[in-house]
């Protein structure tokens, strides 16, 4: 039974890859003349794991077998094979309102179950939504993200604008026109860029046309230039860079994307600061907007890793990756309104969702990639790795074409972030971001419109006539390293050798549309180019004749109706891809052998591999084994290819591009309503931090020491600060506008050791028991008035735990006891420590006024009155109301000295810097803007924290400090700054610093 309910969970989740049936009885939606989608033999079908074909093939005569336990309120074998209209598990009256999809309901995965329940075999209407989820506030609007415009632009001289379709990605483009329409229950829009707009030249003069003077007409160089008669040259006109477009031309684009009626559009325009005005743009350099992903990120997560480097160039594009996803994030937030769902498309995107957390936290995003995810072992290759992964965490809802590409995507996250996580999500930032697989489909009404129109079916006859008595294997591929187009051909040559009873009488066509993705290295298109053409070459040389060539390579674009009338008229699909995302190829393949039945063979490493079963699989690698597929298909009964095309057919027709957005969006609507209430801290929004720290003249800075400023290490003694944070310490506080301090549970001694030689730094240790103000060489004892008989009652029970538990020991501060078991063992070490808190709750804390800290492998004893936050309002007040206490550097002047501290930035990692953060949340709004305040947890990103935001590790401290300070990653003001820093001053100023 509870196999059973697991079962039906998981069909809510993902109906891909659960079994399809064709019905035999026909609905009045049924008609021939509708397109497979909109069929109710083809879209009304009841999936169901664990009932078999047979199930429903069974006669009503089967009704007399005993039942069997089932989740069932009827046996489907039962019912009538007519498809009705009535879900077929819960009775409308219980499941189908709105208002009843939530009652009960005790998670997503139920969530889920009841809407598809209640959704089956009929449309979904935005009002239904709403009620199955209130407490979301759903606006019904969509606001879908994709890198470049459905459209290809090109400007012309006068502001007129051309507007075409853009190659590539037609399975996403189908799907944002899909949800455009009126068959989509959501108000749509896109955000994109405009992508590289074309300017084309003014035509030249043709021989027929005689201009009536030369004037206006250019010199061929500036030796042809006309000498003037008094001698001066003419002035020379400026040269300008790039193309120049008027804002008022801009704004006729905008407003005729924005009223597009098959795609509503709202364009980003992409360009340095210094390059826009109030009078227009100046698109310079524009590729460079897609050049760290295309260089850096595709190829590693297609498993490819470039030659090392020295890094500028990816210094460079780094920053302008950055720049771009933050420009996105700007343009969202203008047109964004609560309850709006977002959803990402991509790897040009990827920092894309924690750049919008940190906006809107409560904000709905989800994120999916079209491409493969690497292993942990390739993504550890990636300099930016952790910059990634924190990017698409931001999301709430991460989707990936096939289950191995989530699983990695799991694992990275657990392997470099240590954040916990499992198959089906992964916990971070005080919340759950859940990881599902949703293979996208194709538009197959629109394919069979076209493959089936009177102008394809007569390019199919004129091939078929021309290659008559031939058998055609056809491959569409794109000309780059990762889609086997060179497999293919060796492939095919092995299968030449091997049987040579084909020779004569098979074709392979092969067309290789130009790269769109523009690789790093030295002409990596040109080398895939020369290969293929070397190979293609070799094999019509070798297995060829004058009146014929086994391989005829089209290295060309082909329009929609060449290229379905190409698909019709195979006998063969080879897709030999050595790593791809999603090969839409195959599917319309599936679509156009509706009629012909041809086998499809798919590489085990193409995206729809998962989904296509049925496909003959290989693997392009074994070249001999492809051949001997190629000679099964070749080979193959016509009932196998019917039975092999039937179920091919049937699941490409349901699994279309429409049932593809339909379950990602029901998916994200049940986490969202299962994640309403979780709490997430975003990751630090350093760009934000940076804005205000340059704005400010009044700054107040408190670290805590250990697990912030240095990591956690067995041995408490030997958590020395790095060259670099003295370093970057000492910058910091050289500006006599910041006041920094140190707040530590440490003693005096030790604070005094290892940062005590920085002059300019405040201290306060003990949590809070002594301080040392900046300038000054005494320490101040907060707490000498403080009865501390406590610390005898408290010695006696540490020891008799330290007797107990081998490799812990006390340490005794002056105002303080601790007790570690950092070196003990980790198991009991943590279950002494339950105990020894249980029993000094039980004895000092009810005798005495002191409190019991947990930390980090350790247990700590204070007097009530003495902690962190008490510091941190003693500081804040004490800068709000008097200067005395800066660096006394003497270059404060008498402006900086008026006003209250107008920046506030405050990191701990541990259960005492609760009280700090707990302290300035008291603050904000009375002594500090709320603005001002910069409040950041370290460490774990499962905690649930007082902070504002989040941060994952020291390291991360350290380059934030360096960003503020404008010094290196040495800490040293001469030195560049480091990548990611480069790129947040960057966002900042709208341009590359110098």
């Amino acid at each position: 039974m509870a196999e059973n309910r697991q079962g039906v969970i998981r069909e809510a989740e993902d109906m891909s890859h659960s079994p399809q049936i064709s019905f035999g009885g026909k609905g009045s939606g049924d008609s021939q003349e509708l397109p497979p989608h909109e069929r109710d033999s083809v879209t009304r079908v009841p999936v169901t794991p664990g009932i078999q074909f047979s199930t429903y093939a069974r006669s009503s005569t089967d009704s007399t077998k005993p039942a069997t336990p089932s989740y069932f309120t009827r046996d489907p074998s039962q019912q009538n094979n007519t498809i009705s209209n009535a879900p077929r598990t819960e009775s409308p009256a219980d499941i189908s309102t709105p208002s009843n999809l939530m009652k009960g309901a005790t998670s997503h995965h139920e969530i889920l179950r009841r809407m598809s329940v209640s959704l089956r075999g009929r449309r979904e209407s935005i009002s239904e939504i709403k009620a199955a989820a209130p407490d979301l506030a759903l606006s019904g609007n969509i606001i879908s993200v994709t890198f470049t415009t459905p459209h290809s632009m090109k400007y012309h001289k006068g502001g007129e604008w051309e507007l075409g379709y853009r190659r590539g990605q037609s399975a996403l483009f189908d799907s944002f026109s899909y949800l455009s329409s009126d068959d989509a229950p959501w108000n749509h829009t896109v955000v994109a860029w405009t992508g590289e707009i074309e300017s084309p030249s003014e035509p030249l003069l043709t021989e027929d046309t005689i201009p009536d003077t030369t004037a206006n007409i250019p010199g061929l160089s500036h030796l042809s230039a006309p000498i003037p008669l008094d001698g001066e040259a003419p002035p020379t006109p400026p040269e300008v860079d790039g193309l120049w477009i008027p804002q008022e031309h801009q704004l006729d684009l905008e407003n005729r994307l924005i009223h597009d009626k098959r795609i509503k559009t709202i364009p980003v325009w992409l360009a340095d600061d210094t390059e826009t005005s109030s009078e227009g743009i100046t698109l310079n350099n524009q590729g460079r907007w897609r050049r760290y992903a295309e260089h850096t990120i595709y190829p590693l997560f297609h498993y490819k890793q470039h030659e090392p480097n020295d890094g500028r160039a990816e210094r460079v594009e780094w920053a302008d990756y950055f720049r771009t996803n933050l420009k996105f994030a700007d343009k969202i937030i203008e047109v964004y309104k609560p309850g709006d769902i977002v959803v990402i498309h991509d790897y040009y995107l990827l920092l894309l969702p924690s750049m919008l957390r940190q906006r809107a936290p409560n904000m709905y995003i989800s994120f999916f990639l079209h491409c493969p995810f690497p292993s942990s072992e390739f993504l550890r290759c990636l300099p930016r790795r952790k910059e990634v992964l924190e990017g698409m965490l931001g999301a709430n809802l991460v989707g990936f074409q096939s289950y191995s590409y989530s699983r990695h995507f799991a694992s990275c996250c657990t392997r470099i972030l240590d954040f916990p996580s499992d198959s089906v999500g992964v916990d971070a930032y005080g919340s759950r971001v859940e990881v599902g697989v949703f293979p996208i489909g194709i538009d197959v009404g629109k394919v069979e419109q076209i493959a089936w129109s009177k102008e394809v079916s007569e390019m199919h006859d004129a091939l078929k006539k021309l290659y008559k008595d031939k058998h055609i294997i056809v491959g569409r591929d794109r000309l780059d390293s990762v889609r086997g187009v060179a497999q293919k051909l060796m492939a095919f040559e092995r299968f030449l050798e091997l049987y040579p009873e084909w020779r004569e009488k098979v074709v392979l066509i092969q067309v290789t549309s130009p790269n769109t993705i523009d690789e790093p290295g030295e002409q990596p298109e040109n080398k895939v180019a020369s290969r293929v053409n070397e190979l293609v070459m070799r094999i019509n040389g070798t297995y060829g004749s004058l009146g014929f060539s086994p391989v005829q390579h089209y290295p060309q674009y082909l329009s929609p109706e060449e290229y379905f009338a190409l698909m019709r008229a195979a006998n063969i699909g080879l897709i030999t891809s050595v790593r791809d995302g999603m090969n839409t190829t195959s599917l319309e393949y599936v679509v156009c052998q509706r009629e012909t039945h041809g086998p499809l063979i798919l590489s085990e490493f193409s995206g729809t591999a998962g989904s296509l079963r049925d496909a003959i699989h290989i693997n392009p690698w074994d070249l001999t084994d492809v051949a001997h597929q190629i000679h099964n298909a070749l080979t193959m009964s016509a009932e196998k290819q019917m039975a092999m095309q039937s179920n091919l057919y049937q699941h490409v027709a349901t699994q279309n591009v429409q049932s593809w957005i339909a379950k990602f969006l029901r998916k994200l609507v049940g986490t969202l309503a299962s994640t309403k209430n979780s709490n997430v801290t975003p990751i630090l929004d350093r760009t934000l931090m940076l804005k205000q720290y340059r704005d400010a003249k009044r700054r107040l800075f408190m670290f805590d020491y250990d697990g912030t400023l240095t990591p956690i290490v067995r041995d408490p003694q030997s958590a020395i600060p790095s060259e670099r944070v003295i370093q970057t310490l000492k910058a910091l506080a050289a500006d006599h506008r910041n006041a920094v301090w140190i707040i530590s549970g440490r003693d005096q001694d030790f604070l005094q050791q290892h940062l005590g030689h920085i002059p300019e730094l405040g201290f306060s240790a003990e949590h809070g028991s002594f301080i040392r103000h900046p300038g000054s060489d005494s320490w101040e004892n907060l707490a000498e008035k403080l009865d501390m008989g406590w610390q005898a009652d408290v010695v006696d029970v540490f020891q008799k735990y330290t007797d107990r538990v081998p490799g812990s020991f006390i340490e005794r501060k002056r105002c303080a006891l601790t007790w570690h078991y950092r070196q003990a063992d980790p198991e009991q070490g943590l279950h002494s420590s339950q105990a020894l808190h249980k029993e000094l709750e039980a004895t000092v804390v009810k005798k005495w006024d002191v409190d019991v800290m947990k930390g980090k492998a350790n247990l700590e004893v204070r007097p009530t009155f003495i902690n962190k936050g008490e510091i941190a309002k003693r500081l804040v007040n004490d800068y709000n109301t008097d200067i005395a206490h800066m660096a006394a550097s003497g270059e404060s002047s008498p402006k900086d000295k008026e006003g209250k501290l107008d920046f506030v930035l405050c990191m701990g990692d541990d259960f005492t810097d609760e009280d700090m953060f707990r302290a300035l949340n008291g603050l904000s709004g009375t002594q500090v803007d709320i603005n001002h305040i910069f409040t950041v947890t370290i460490g774990a990103s499962t905690k649930v924290t007082l902070a504002k935001w989040h941060m994952l590790e020291p390291e991360d401290v350290i380059e934030s400090m360096a960003l503020l300070a404008g010094v290196g990653p040495s800490g040293e003001a001469h030195e560049q700054l480091s990548q990611v820093n480069l790129a947040t001053v960057a966002s900042l100023e709208g341009r590359l610093p110098e």
